[in-house]
């Protein structure tokens, strides 16, 4: 696939001027490039596929995309496995209409990366490769139906947290996917936390089953917004490039400025014996999470990494042929119109 920005990245656009008809061009030397393009990020203007732009900038984009379509795609695992065994027709509906809006999210942002020269085969056959990632909180199991109302709550209000601000990402194309994406986002942050509140309403073993959840899946969401920033080799540069606007830690600082109190309505606690109101700060201490097992898990040993892939490499494989299908169908199609026209002007 030729790279939309190709041209310009290896040579540069060309001026035209007209003269007694014929188009003279004049190289655009590579300063000019990068000046125009350090211009538009601190003018906090957008990126498009056509212009110009640093390799380092476009292969960066193509890595956070894909690490996020990819994570869309996988995270409908954990959630997928409980449509069948949702407790009635409503949660049924309300779940699958969950998954499938995560697969929505993956499309919109496999789409965006092909603007940037990358095809979803190709990212699709790195991901089973091991040769990009996912959302590390995807490697963890879903023990029970209440697992549902905890990732709806925590996973994807973590997800809010960190998505909202690429609604204003340099690059145009990932700006304008992530507006939808974190609308429907924030719907589905609201499901979970109305299903938790409806077991708190529940039994007392309900209410454990909650608070149990709620205890497997804190630590891991705070590890949703990656490592600690001293730790970070690419969120200065992407701060730089407009690329992010927050780092790692101010918004995991966000996510549990916002989930303590929400837990407290709820009737929840997390499991953090240093969480607590700091009065200087104006926000809340809490420890360091096991950054050990964070990277454990980004590198493949996790409890459900091998699960994950090896059903996503399955889907893949046994989908082949209605991939196949598509593509025939269309060029068939775009024959058949082809055929149409010809006949018409042969009239």
């Amino acid at each position: 696939m030729v790279e939309p920005n190709d041209q310009c990245r290896t040579h540069g656009p060309q001026k035209g001027t007209s003269k007694g008809g014929v188009v003279m061009t004049t190289q655009v030397n590579e300063t000019e490039l990068e000046a125009q393009f350090a211009d538009t990020i601190s003018r906090k203007d957008r990126i498009e596929p056509r212009d110009w732009m640093p390799e380092k900038y476009r292969k960066t984009l193509v890595r956070q995309v894909a690490q996020h379509a990819h994570s869309e795609i996988i995270g409908m695992q954990p959630e997928g496995n409980w449509i069948s065994r949702a407790p009635s027709l409503r949660r049924k509906a309300i779940l699958l209409a969950k998954v499938q809006d995560e697969a929505g999210h993956g499309l919109y942002l496999y789409s965006a990366a092909e603007t940037l020269g990358a095809t979803r085969d190709e990212l699709t056959e790195k991901l089973i490769a091991g040769k990009q990632k996912y959302s590390s909180i995807f490697n963890y199991p879903t023990l029970s139906y209440t697992d549902v109302g905890t990732i709806g709550w925590l996973v994807d209000g973590a997800a809010i947290c960190n998505q909202v601000p690429l609604c204003r990402t340099s690059f145009g194309p990932y700006g304008r996917a992530m507006i939808r994406i974190c609308k429907e986002e924030s719907f589905h942050q609201r499901q979970g936390y109305e299903l938790l509140m409806t077991m708190m309403r529940g039994t007392e073993e309900q209410r454990a089953s909650v608070q149990e959840s709620v205890n497997r899946f804190w630590w891991p969401s705070l590890m949703m917004f990656g490592p600690p920033d001293d730790d970070s080799p690419n969120t200065e540069q992407s701060m730089e490039w407009g690329i992010k606007t927050h780092t790692n830690d101010e918004l995991r600082q966000k996510f549990v400025d916002m989930s303590v109190p929400q837990a407290e309505a709820l009737g929840v606690t997390f499991p953090d014996e240093g969480l607590k109101w700091n009065e200087e700060r104006g926000h809340y201490d809490f420890s360091t999470p096991d950054w050990d097992e964070f990277w454990a898990v980004v590198k493949g040993n996790g409890p459900c990494n091998e699960q994950r892939v090896a059903h996503r490499k399955r889907a893949w494989d046994e989908g082949a042929w209605v991939r196949e299908a598509a593509l025939a169908f269309a060029e068939n199609s775009a024959a058949d119109t082809e055929n149409t026209a010809a006949e018409e002007a042969a009239k």
